[in-house]
């Protein structure tokens, strides 16, 4: 299945508008951009493959 490409723009401006949110102009393209980047990060996370039979700790040690 191929995945659509994820519009962070659009992302965030419905985001604001559901949480009543004002982002003003001059932050937006900064908040878009850090949004990108956390993207960027989750779609590397996402991508990890896990074994099937590995449990949730319940606490982390490192």
């Amino acid at each position: 299945m191929r995945r659509e490409e994820f519009n962070v723009g659009q992302y965030v401006d419905q985001m604001a508008l559901l949480l009543d949110l004002e982002i003003r102009d001059e932050y937006r393209d900064g908040v878009v951009a850090n949004f990108e980047r956390i993207s960027a990060i989750a779609n590397l996370v996402n991508s990890f493959p896990l074994a099937e039979d590995i449990e949730v700790a319940p606490v982390f040690e490192p």
